[in-house]
């Protein structure tokens, strides 16, 4: 909880702090990256950096908790804070690392504002950040505990024992444990994070979910290539790289698994909707929940551009069939096929059975749209859960 005094100051500074948070978030990143160039070459994801998407992630997470702060006093962000604690816990983010955060944001915010940060500001906006970064370093512990990792070592070697092109852009590659000690257990819905050496030395990670239920002996990522123009930046370097180099037999760095959006084993009805890549969490729970023989109706909702740029549509049917009480349904922007829809998702044809839980993956608009079509039909909020690939957006400005 904010302090008293705090509170009024932080209350009274946030609408300048928040105006001005964008050009402190690009200033602290040069600051950072300077000081400590290995963050960027072996840390930070080079391509949201350059397409500025970190910034304004960082910028809207630190806006919203001190809004949050100052709002709701009682009360913490937990969504958001366990949302970025898993993400920090998939790189090995060390509690010592919030210290070198804390004195380059600082000394942009002074930067930025100049006069206005008088002692007292400095003092207030002090106290929220490590109010945010304890509770962060708390829950990240507690993550690595479960998983029986260290902060900054948690990685593990990992056989490509296959891969698959699932499509023009899209290839799944399978991973058993090198040292063939048992897979760490994992939640359908969770991901990996993934650690490549590029050619210019860098070692850059990304984040990808696992396609396989918990039971499965295998693990499997589905990775797609990205292009720079549909990302906003440059071309994804560690897509490139699984796509052009890693054949089976290689190796890869994984680490422990984590994320947030896992599936409930409640026997609720569920509902998964996904587009494009997001369907590969989705294929995680749709295995589990055949795999447990889950009995409550299941609806499968996917939108893509094509039925050939859909990655895992055969998986997408064949484990849909597998259910006592399932139905998938799918959507293309082109070259539907019969029986398909053609355009964006629509919900209106989609029966949705009562007590719902909603799992939603993909852009952030397709994901807005699909939740306001399933609070419309009466899904309450609480029961619809989503996850975002890259900084999310969408929770930062909430």
């Amino acid at each position: 909880m904010l302090s008293e005094k705090s509170t009024a100051t932080v209350r009274a500074t946030l609408p300048a702090i928040g105006a001005a948070i964008g050009d402190i978030a690009e200033l602290f990143y040069t600051k950072l990256f300077t000081a400590h160039p290995a963050l960027i070459r072996d840390l930070f994801n080079r391509g949201n950096q350059s397409s500025g998407l970190q910034q304004q992630a960082l910028a809207g997470s630190i806006a919203a908790f001190a809004t949050h702060l100052v709002e709701h006093p009682d009360t913490r962000p937990d969504m958001m804070l366990s949302r970025i604690a898993h993400k920090h816990a998939s790189l090995g983010i060390t509690r010592e690392q919030y210290a070198v955060v804390h004195q380059h944001l600082f000394e942009a915010i002074a930067e930025i504002l100049g006069e206005a940060v008088t002692p007292e500001v400095a003092e207030a906006w002090d106290e929220v950040y490590w109010l945010m970064a304890g509770a962060l370093i708390a829950v990240e512990e507690r993550l690595y505990a479960e998983q029986r990792v260290t902060a900054g070592d948690v990685w593990r070697e990992w056989t490509v024992t296959g891969r698959v092109e699932e499509t023009a852009d899209c290839t799944t590659f399978r991973l058993t444990p090198a040292d063939g000690a048992p897979a760490p257990a994992h939640r359908p819905g969770q991901y990996v994070s993934v650690q490549v050496e590029l050619p210019d030395g860098a070692r850059q990670i990304r984040q990808y979910s696992l396609t396989t239920s918990p039971g499965s002996p295998v693990r499997a990522i589905t990775v797609k290539r990205v292009h720079g123009p549909a990302a906003v930046g440059p071309d994804g370097e560690v897509s490139h790289h699984l796509h052009t180099r890693v054949h089976a037999g290689d190796t890869l760095r994984v680490s422990a698994p984590y994320g947030d959006l896992v599936l409930e084993d409640s026997g609720a009805p569920v509902l998964l909707a996904s587009a494009g890549i997001g369907c590969t969490p989705m294929l995680s729970m749709l295995e589990h929940l055949a795999d447990t023989g889950h009995a409550a109706p299941v609806t499968v909702l996917h939108a893509d551009r094509s039925p050939a740029d859909h990655p895992l549509r055969g998986d997408h049917r064949a484990l849909t069939h597998k259910l006592a009480d399932a139905s998938a349904r799918f959507w293309y922007e082109e070259a539907a096929e019969p029986g398909d829809g053609r355009g964006r998702m629509d919900l209106s044809a989609v029966p949705v059975a009562p007590g719902t839980r909603a799992y939603l993956c993909g852009p952030v608009p397709f994901m807005r749209a699909v939740r306001e079509q399933l609070i419309a039909k009466g899904v309450p909020a609480r029961d619809i859960h989503y996850e975002v690939f890259g900084p999310d957006l969408w929770l930062a400005s909430a």
